[in-house]
Parts: structure tokens; C-alpha cells; sequence
């Protein structure tokens, strides 16, 4: 029988290093630079972002780049949810 070589410790540091970001809660309000928001999805962090005031108006800044990256957003009981690229925002439990 062939031995077969695995490094379990190297493994787990590889997946170590690919694992990145964070869930960051804030509020949109049109105070935060969108750079800032926009940033944070480049860092792999998933954002949480309260709506106060016109979403349009205050996603404005920032939700088409984030779009153009891989990002996703998704407007969900007065938050807004914004994903960095690979990271899918699952609605299907929404539908009824």
C-alpha cells in the first residue's frame, strides 16, 4: 500500500490565512465616508449597516462599487447587508 503524505498542521494554517473579515454593524446615515464602507468590503468584512433615511440616496456612494467588485447588497428590515466578494447573501428563507 502507498503512504500517503499529509501535512494536517500546514493545512490548517493555509485555511488560517485564506480566513478574513469580519461582521462590522453600523449605521448608514450619510456621516461615514462611503470609502469607508467601500474599504471595509475590500478587507473581506461583511457589513450590517442600520438605514436612517433614504437608502438610495445614502447607498449612493458606494453600492455600485461594491457591485463591480463581486460584492452584494440586500436591503432587509431597515438594514442594509453588504457582502465582499465570495461571500453570497442567501434569501431563499425570505420567499413564501
Amino acid at each position: 500500500m502507498t503512504e500517503f503524505g499529509l501535512d494536517l498542521q500546514e493545512a490548517e494554517e493555509q485555511l488560517d490565512e485564506e480566513v478574513a473579515g469580519e461582521v462590522v454593524l453600523g449605521v448608514l446615515d450619510g456621516t461615514t465616508d462611503p470609502t469607508v464602507w467601500i474599504r471595509n468590503v475590500e478587507y473581506g468584512n461583511v457589513l450590517v449597516l442600520a438605514v436612517a433615511g433614504d437608502l438610495n440616496e445614502l447607498a449612493g456612494g458606494f453600492a455600485r462599487e461594491v457591485s463591480d467588485m463581486g460584492g452584494e447588497l440586500s436591503h432587509f428590515r431597515g438594514f442594509l447587508i453588504v457582502s465582499p466578494p465570495n461571500v453570497a447573501i442567501n434569501t431563499d428563507r425570505l420567499r413564501s
